[in-house]
């Protein structure tokens, strides 16, 4: 199983959207089978069993056993992966460009940024697997709380001025055989999470809906460096 996994297909992320099977994929982070998933979620094992097969027929799910019990062979399926991310190629003709409008104080389109950054490494992580060779990328994670918004805007500036003086120093337009890399760097306040409810309970229909987050940097142009 994989840690995480970008969804590319817009068949697969209209399959995971549903509330019904993004909750029979949360609970396939251990293997299982129709029966066993019918029995914790509250539903007929036929009606299971349906969901189970379009979510592994677009390759959410997987199967890893089987077992005999009385007269019938049980599957046991697990998920593919511990989270899923659904990229803007999903919805390719209205995904987000930064190239529309580069403001490096608006939020919009730092979320561009964000988008395109899910893009490219989900593409890149899928181009990776299929060759089955590592891919290269590093990330920085952190917070900082500022006194004031001055201390805000004379940080802002002293990162730009670190990171483009980075560039310069190592950026080779002439290196022959040389690889581009896209440098990715974002300021924006911390989001304060709430705490952990209890779980929600299965809808009656199948509806649709979902949260998805972005998550890990890409690679391409060194000259791109949003703030």
């Amino acid at each position: 199983m994989l840690d995480v996994t970008v969804i590319e297909d817009p068949a697969a992320a209209e399959v995971s959207l549903a509330p019904i099977r993004a909750r029979l994929l949360a609970e396939l982070m251990e293997p299982a089978s129709a029966t066993m998933l019918a029995a914790r979620v509250g539903l007929p094992r036929q009606k299971v069993n349906y969901h189970l097969k379009a979510l592994e027929r677009h390759g959410l799910i997987e199967l890893v056993g089987e077992r005999r019990k009385g007269n019938v062979t049980e599957r046991l399926m697990r998920a593919t992966a511990a989270s899923y991310v659904i990229s803007p190629l999903a919805l390719a003709s209205v995904q987000p460009d930064p190239a529309r409008s580069r403001d490096q104080l608006s939020a919009r389109w730092l979320l561009a940024v964000a988008a395109r950054l899910v893009r490219d490494v989900g593409t890149l992580l899928t181009g990776a697997a299929k060759a089955r060779r590592p891919l290269a990328t590093f990330a920085l994670d952190g917070e900082v709380r500022f006194a004031s918004a001055a201390d805000r805007a004379a940080f802002i500036e002293e990162l730009a001025a670190g990171v483009g003086a980075l560039v310069l120093k190592y950026h080779d337009a002439s290196a022959e055989g040389g690889r581009d890399h896209r440098v990715v760097v974002a300021v924006h306040p911390t989001v304060k999470m709430p705490p952990a409810g209890p779980a929600e309970p299965l809808p009656a229909a199948d509806e649709r809906s979902a949260a998805v987050s972005p998550t890990e940097p890409s690679t391409g142009s060194p000259t791109d460096q949003p703030v």
